[in-house]
């Protein structure tokens, strides 16, 4: 009994490393350096909605590449190993085009890594405890780059530390999935249902929905109050949230909780633009960054429960059609911005495609209006 136990605490905590890295590092180190970036490197809002959409294609790349049967151990450690490397790159890189270029390929990675660690470690770890990885790793990189501001480093700088956590890590979570030799089956075809589709396009208006506050929240703190010490704590305070939020509500029931927490993201999404201030920007912070975690736990293990042996492919599908709605979402808020909309209209479509998801989710014979 101590044994088994051990091994599913091991897995679990090898699981919540590799998501903070995968996710927390590879994926979401970008939106705490925005703002750095601004200020160091010149890059603009609508310029940062471009990096985080090559990031965000990248992304979904790497969901379509793991339709294909992989090795977990393999996938695993080369997808923690690019994303370590590519954020590093990012220190040493200068101008949009190496910047594009790197997004795109540490998003590559990441969606491959998401995949894989979700359908290893759900096999023998409590979801609870894998999933908090992600907001951890969000809540380093954003207290990692706080401090940063706060010692007047540079955002090169605040690329290549992020890096060098992201190789440790790496190092640390190698060893742990060794144990993983069995080659994947090729024979086995996801058979698709209603069902299985009306997920994958609730994913998919999930990723649309939340990606634009997640991408955002620091620059839109930043506008309102010029100070690192208040806008600096965006960051970490969402990505504590999104961890502690998936131990919380693991055990609930996916679907119930994931129409739930499609509720309770449209109202964060929708905050900045009902409640003034920097109390808005907390609001959403702490509402999407409370909910966003939940709903990917909840996808990935209905995934698994929906799909059994064949439940990787229904994952990267899921995780596709998430990378599409982000690449919309940072795409959407540029446009507006070069139309002279700003960011509200982008918000206010965000929540509304949220609410149509949660609704869809309950339907039983009818596909998802979003």
């Amino acid at each position: 009994m101590a044994s088994s136990y051990t091994r599913r605490m091991n897995a679990g905590f090898t699981g919540l490393a590799a998501l903070a890295v995968a996710m927390g590092i590879g994926r979401f180190a970008f939106t705490p350096l925005l703002p750095m970036m601004q200020d160091d490197a010149g890059v603009s809002l609508a310029q940062g909605g471009y990096l985080a959409s090559a990031n965000y294609v990248g992304y979904l790349v790497g969901a379509l590449w793991a339709l294909r049967p992989a090795r977990a151990e393999v996938a695993i450690r080369s997808a923690l190993l690019a994303i370590a490397l590519t954020t590093l790159a990012m220190g040493f890189a200068h101008g949009m085009s190496a910047w594009l270029l790197l997004r795109a390929l540490a998003g590559v990675a990441s969606a491959f890594a998401l995949v894989h660690v979700s359908s290893w470690a759900l096999q023998q770890a409590p979801a609870g405890i894998v999933f908090s990885g992600v907001g951890w790793g969000i809540a380093l990189a954003g207290a990692l780059c706080l401090a940063l501001m706060h010692a007047g480093a540079s955002s090169s700088q605040a690329w290549i530390a992020l890096g060098a956590i992201a190789l440790a890590v790496t190092a640390l979570v190698w060893p742990m999935v060794a144990g993983e030799r069995r080659r994947p089956s090729a024979s086995a075809r996801l058979i698709w249902t209603a069902d299985r589709a009306r997920l994958v396009l609730c994913y998919g208006a999930f990723g649309f929905g939340y990606i634009i506050p997640a991408t955002f929240v620091p620059a839109m703190a930043k506008s309102i109050v010029d100070d690192p010490a208040v806008f600096g704590w965006a960051w970490p305070i969402f990505g504590a949230t999104a961890a502690l939020s998936t131990i919380f509500a693991a055990g609930h029931g996916n679907r119930r909780i994931w129409t739930i927490a499609a509720l309770a993201m449209a109202a964060g999404v929708a905050a900045p633009l009902v409640i003034p201030g920097a109390a808005g920007v907390l609001a959403s912070a702490l509402l999407v960054g409370g909910t966003f975690m939940v709903i990917t736990m909840a996808g990935m293990q209905e995934a698994r429960e929906l799909a059994g042996a064949n439940a990787p492919a229904l994952m990267a599908a899921m995780t596709a059609a998430f990378a599409a709605g982000q690449i919309a979402g940072p795409l959407l808020v540029s446009f507006l911005l070069h139309a002279g909309a700003g960011l509200s209209s982008a918000l206010a479509i965000g929540a509304v495609v949220l609410v149509l998801s949660a609704i869809a989710l309950g339907l039983k014979e009818k596909p998802c209006p979003t």
